[in-house]
């Protein structure tokens, strides 16, 4: 497969589900995925309807394909549930281990990015390994600022790792209020 084929990046559908679980799977094994035992991983109904779930309620739910294969894929969810907190998502962004150096995350990123900004989203929240010097660099080079360090929080591979966050605003961010609700319609 040549690196210079055009990747597409688009919401994602049923039909990619295996694809992006396959790249999660094996984050899980071989990557730096905070947070998840290899046996917690979701079946492909589970993240169907987590899939669904996330664009029913307008959270930007993107694929990389390339020749029609899913090299990678990012979602948002809320940073937190409660509703003061429903202009803050936190981000995830997974590449194939084969297509890792090509763009696709930073492809990923812009899209995401634009498609939560155009949400009404003005925060965007991210957490890293703090070895994962790549994707540290990709958050800058978007204007994430490093916001806090968090020692030693995981445990994995038979050490222990820490953990970065990143924020970076969106659209106008904390420079305006958010509009006003929708009136609802009695």
């Amino acid at each position: 497969m040549e690196k210079d084929t055009e990747v597409l990046i688009r919401p994602s559908r049923d039909g990619d589900v295996d694809a992006m679980l396959a790249i999660y799977r094996r984050h899980i094994r071989h990557g730096v995925e905070f947070g998840v035992d290899e046996g917690d991983t979701p079946e492909p109904d589970d993240l169907r309807d987590r899939r669904k779930n996330l664009k029913n309620r307008r959270f930007p739910h993107l694929v990389a394909t390339r020749d029609g294969e899913v090299v990678g894929y990012a979602y948002v969810v809320l940073f937190r549930k409660r509703p003061a907190y429903r202009y803050a998502v936190k981000h995830s962004i997974y590449v194939h281990h084969e297509h890792l150096g090509q763009g696709i995350g930073r492809l990923l990123m812009r899209g995401l990015i634009d498609a939560c900004a155009a949400a009404g989203f003005r925060q965007m929240i991210g957490y890293i390994d703090a070895d994962n010097t790549a994707s540290l660099g990709l958050h800058e080079s978007f204007g994430f600022v490093r916001v806090g360090h968090l020692p030693a929080v995981a445990f994995r591979h038979g050490r222990w790792s820490d953990s970065v966050m990143v924020q970076r605003s969106l659209g106008p961010g904390a420079t305006t209020p958010p509009p006003p609700p929708p009136l609802s319609t009695r």
